[in-house]
């Protein structure tokens, strides 16, 4: 693989792990705020708890996106797929309840659906590009 695909790979994987990190600290900490900023409050659950444990679960993958950044993509391929499969499930559930008309707020599908379905076709993309072969 050139040295500018892999850099921008990198680049890719760290800009996706400072996306989910920063949505994670704002699910973790102003969740309340974000809804209404987001114009959704009566979306808000009873309890809090929920959307914060998924604040941390998304951190976690921001922190698990920069790990990828930092090491061999090659050697953290499993850990791409990962990544893959976690944009996709979460772009999909999104477009899902946009559909239905559960998300009445269309910023809500650009900010989580639509960036999360271009950072899925990227990351695709980049898992197939690392397990091809090097031609000898």
């Amino acid at each position: 693989m050139s040295e500018s695909r892999l850099k921008y790979y990198k680049g890719l994987f760290l800009l996706v792990a400072v996306y989910d990190i920063i949505l994670g600290i704002i699910f973790m900490f102003f969740t309340k705020s974000t809804f209404e900023f987001l114009g959704i409050p009566e979306k808000l659950p009873e309890f809090d708890g929920y959307l914060t444990l998924i604040g941390v679960y998304v951190l976690i993958l921001g922190i698990a996106y920069y790990l990828i950044y930092k090491g061999d993509l090659q050697k953290n391929r499993d850990l791409i797929l990962i990544g893959v499969l976690y944009k996709l499930g979460y772009c999909a559930v999104t477009f899902y309840y946009f559909i239905i008309g559960d998300i009445p707020h269309v910023l809500f599908l650009a900010l989580f659906g639509v960036i999360d379905f271009i950072m899925f076709i990227l990351m695709l993309e980049c898992y197939y590009s690392i397990g091809k072969k090097e031609p000898a």
